[in-house]
């Protein structure tokens, strides 16, 4: 049996404790025994293994082999420039496991956040006395002393309580505060034990004794503690995306260089000569600069979010928000504007619009007086005003009141005032059963009692209505208009309360208060659609993601509101209800999941989590809001994690992939977007690196088969993949979002990044184009200076520095017309303009400036083994750049029709 459904000296006897708590001595055996009452960490492997890592996988493991190939060669043959390329890679290796390891580094302070909860010190009974001790010593069996404002420190049993009121948001998600009683419950989940306590919940009134029989991670918030760490966090589709791309191209550079040492030894090349030629096979097919390029994209595209009020924790989580085909969103703040607004009743008369100075709070004051005084909110000082706190829905509801009456009483004017009222006598406070509230105050007429609650939990107890001739029996006629209008004002969205009131005898027992009461009037209380929100989910229609409510409101309330925004159009679209969710298998689930308009009502945390579990099993992209605690285990099981800036905890913000800002869902949708633009960002940058290891590998592959000079080194391979490639790609990264692309549908889950049309596009076609420049360039200044085949120059002969600066320079060259013919790999140049772009113009200024540096400055010509080229180079280049630009025009159109 559940300690819950025990008796509170059942419950005592069970833990063998007492109601003066247990004895010091016994704490102290206990608490060896059971532990210290916190959060414990789950062992995670250690920084120095996760950094080594970084520099270990297949990508990484090619170049470590390059350079020390490098390094023996250089050993073997001195002088060769073989030590400055060993170092030169190291550096690359460095970087690119320095970025990665700053993108999977993970600081979990969701864990701090967690233990900031929990209080530190409590008050608790040992040893038949009230005294302070730590949280952290607490055992089961210990009686605590718990009181208005604390937090609760374990899983507790209520022994005693007086007028007690918890907000569980942060372990359920349920913004309303509940009240909780000591005696016996026959509910079997902890979570809706009206008389149990739970870690790190919030006492918002009353007082308590309650005993203690879960601590640490024993508790419910353990549990979620726990989820939270072992969640599992899978790479998200970029990074897989990227490791499948990097195994390729590394395989692809080993396989190369492997096959032509081969072919190389068959042709009688030296062994030492041969090995030199399969390094640079391999470092011209490896884009070095590809990890760096991608990673800064993300970080530029994350300054972009946010300017857009979306905050990127993690730098993956831009492109997979861009792939997301589902959007599992709350309702709360984030489609609307959680601005509670009271401002339509319904009298006896018919509905009524209130507003400032109301002519109805003339007729029906009793109406506004129920909303003024029938409420658990407190004055509280912020920043010098005065101001009132707590539920949002009582706010509201006060708001409106003081709107029509034009002023709000304080404590003081209500005793001076016509009506004579005077401070609060009593309470019932809100229950979840009852579903309403009662508060008693004098009065020079004798005490009134002031009650509000859920229309069918308070209707019932009304005798009389409220009219305009004034207080009138309560007959069927007028309690079927009342229902009608309850039913009316909920379809519309509103959130319903009955307000109504009696005067007490001051024989009338408390269990008779709320009996034989006055009608005063339904209150429609609306938290409004944010303006923008019906705009961002016809941009979702329109870019083929569904979005799904989950919400812990009304179904009525969610459909309301859900049509208001256009989410839905149907007549009849699918509600599930927590309980109907609870009753159905993971099949029937997904099968539910098919249906074209859904959404989920009055659902718990957990239960959201499975339903994004469920929609990942149907292949989706799943993005999941989510501001609680309790929502943490979603988010981090969510392919991208969205938690709320504002409203959420600390907790869910760091298990998110991304905080919103102003927790608009607007700014999913423009977030997307963007990531939208990543992902196709990234695809134009690497045909733009791509294209360059054509022109690269084509020298050596010369070299072994033709017998002529080494036209390129592999020193002025990492010119252009370290130097002057990195900006004009990182522009490319940083190029605007197509407006068309929220007019399709997302990509599908297995596209690859690394696909054929890209990869022919690059290597077959403009690719070649820059080799057939690259080596025409090479043999022009060869053949100026009289070279004949057969003749092979010295490494430090002016001719053979010369003719590979022309090589090198070609390259340059046509990239600079190849960045501009990769911004769109359909549309046409003069349609797409230079401009729009400063960043690709800065980065086209600087690559120029590096090979002019290179070329003719003296430390670049001893660093990179280049020679200044004479004018007529320069202009032999320029034909080759027009043909590829000529040439690519014309593919372009011709992929436009076809």
């Amino acid at each position: 049996m559940r300690i819950t459904q025990l008796a509170a000296a059942e419950a005592l006897a069970s833990l063998r404790s007492s109601e003066g708590g247990l004895s010091s001595a016994e704490a102290a055996r206990r608490l060896a025994e059971y532990g210290a009452n916190r959060v414990e960490e789950i062992r995670r492997e250690s920084l120095a293994l996760r950094f080594a890592r970084e520099f270990t996988h297949f990508f990484a493991l090619i170049l470590w082999l390059a350079a020390g190939l490098a390094f023996i060669a250089e050993l073997n043959e001195p002088d060769q420039g073989m030590a400055m390329l060993g170092f030169a890679i190291l550096g690359v290796i460095v970087v690119n496991g320095a970025f990665s390891f700053w993108q999977e580094f993970r600081a979990e302070r969701a864990i701090a956040a967690l233990k900031n909860l929990l209080p530190r010190q409590v008050t608790v009974m040992r040893d038949g006395f009230a005294c302070r001790v730590d949280a952290e010593a607490l055992v089961p069996g210990d009686l605590v002393l718990i009181q208005e404002g604390d937090n609760v420190p374990a899983d507790c049993r209520l022994i005693e309580a007086s007028g007690l009121r918890v907000n569980l948001a942060t372990i359920t998600g349920e913004a309303l505060p509940k009240s909780r009683s000591a005696a016996p419950c026959e509910e079997p989940d902890l979570l809706a034990a009206r008389n149990a306590l739970l870690a790190g919940t919030a006492v918002v009134s009353g007082n308590a004794k309650a005993l203690v029989f879960a601590t640490g991670m024993h508790t419910e918030f353990g549990r979620i503690a726990h989820l939270t760490q072992t969640a599992d966090e899978s790479p998200s589709l970029l990074q897989r995306e990227i490791a499948r791309m990097s195994r390729v191209l590394a395989a692809l550079a080993m396989l190369l260089g492997v096959s032509f040492f081969a072919i190389g030894q068959m042709l009688g090349l030296s062994f030492w000569q041969n090995l030199v030629f399969a390094i640079g096979i391999i470092v011209a097919n490896v884009p070095e600069g590809l990890l760096p390029t991608v990673t800064l994209a993300l970080a530029m595209a994350t300054q972009r979010m946010a300017r857009r009020n979306a905050l990127i924790r993690h730098l993956p989580a831009v492109e997979t928000l861009g792939s997301a085909t589902v959007i599992c969103t709350d309702k709360t703040g984030t489609l609307t504007q959680n601005r509670m607004a009271a401002n339509l009743a319904f009298f006896a008369e018919g509905p009524t619009v209130l507003g400032a100075a109301s002519e109805a709070a003339r007729i029906y004051r009793p109406f506004f007086d129920v909303a003024l005084r029938c409420h658990d909110l407190r004055e509280i000082a912020d920043n010098g005003r005065i101001g009132l706190h707590g539920d949002p829905m009582e706010a509201a509801l006060v708001a409106m009141a003081e709107a029509a009456l034009g002023s709000r009483p304080d404590e003081g004017a209500r005793q001076a005032a016509p009506d004579r009222i005077g401070p609060r006598a009593g309470e019932i406070p809100f229950d979840a059963d009852r579903r309403r509230m009662s508060t008693a105050y004098d009065s020079l007429d004798g005490p009134i009692l002031y009650c509000k609650g859920a229309p069918e939990a308070v209707l019932p107890l009304c005798g009389a209505v409220l009219t305009a001739a004034g207080v009138q029996p309560f007959d069927a006629a007028q309690r079927e208009r009342f229902r009608l209008a309850q039913e009316d004002m909920t379809e519309r969205g509103l959130r319903v309360l009955a307000l109504a009131w009696r005067r007490l005898s001051p024989d009338t027992p408390r269990e008779g208060w709320e009996q034989e009461l006055v009608l005063a009037g339904l209150a429609g209380i609306e938290d409004p659609p944010r303006p923008e929100a019906a705009d961002a989910i016809q941009r979702c229609r329109e870019a083929g993601i569904k979005v799904i409510m989950v919400t812990g409101d009304h179904p009525r309330t969610a459909c309301a509101i859900a049509r208001q925004i256009g989410l839905v159009r149907s007549e009849s679209p699918v509600a599930v209800t927590g309980a109907e969710l609870r009753r159905m298998s993971e099949s029937q689930l997904q099968l539910a999941l098919d249906a074209p308009e859904i959404l989920f009502a009055r659902v718990t945390a957990d239960q959201k989590m499975r339903v994004v579990e469920a929609l990942k099993r149907k292949t989706h992209v799943v993005a999941a809001t989510g501001d609680g605690v309790n929502d943490a285990p979603a988010l981090k099981r969510a392919d991208i994690g969205i938690a709320m800036g504002l409203s959420g905890t600390d907790v869910a913000r760091e298990s998110a992939d991304m905080v919103l800002l102003d927790d608009n869902f607007a700014s999913i949708v423009s977030a997307i977007e963007e990531g939208r633009a990543v992902y196709e960002n990234i695809r134009k940058f690497l045909a733009y690196i791509l294209t360059s290891n054509v022109p690269e590998l084509v020298p050596y592959l010369a070299f072994v088969l033709f017998r002529i000079p080494l036209p390129l080194t592999i020193i002025q391979i990492l010119a252009v993949d370290l130097g002057t490639d990195m900006l004009p790609a990182l522009a490319l990264g940083a190029e605007r979002p197509d407006p068309q692309n929220m007019r399709r549908p997302p990509r599908p889950r297995g596209e690859r990044l690394l696909s054929w049309p890209l990869l022919s596009r690059a290597y077959l076609f403009l690719g070649v184009l820059e080799a057939t420049a690259a080596m025409a360039a090479f043999f022009f200044v060869l053949r100026s200076a009289g070279w004949s085949y057969g003749e092979i120059p010295g490494r430090l002969d002016p001719l053979y520095l010369r003719a590979t600066t022309a090589c090198l320079a070609a390259i340059i060259v046509t990239q600079v017309v190849n960045v501009f013919l990769c911004r769109d790999p359909r549309a046409s140049l003069f349609t797409v303009g230079l401009g729009g772009n400063a960043l690709i113009l800065i980065g086209i200024a600087v690559e120029l400036a590096l090979i002019l540096g290179i070329v003719y400055t003296p430390w670049g010509q001893a660093v990179f083994g280049t020679a200044p080229l004479p004018l007529e180079a320069w202009l032999f280049m320029l034909p080759f750049a027009a043909a590829m630009l000529a040439a690519e025009e014309a593919r372009k159109f011709l992929a436009r029709f076809t």
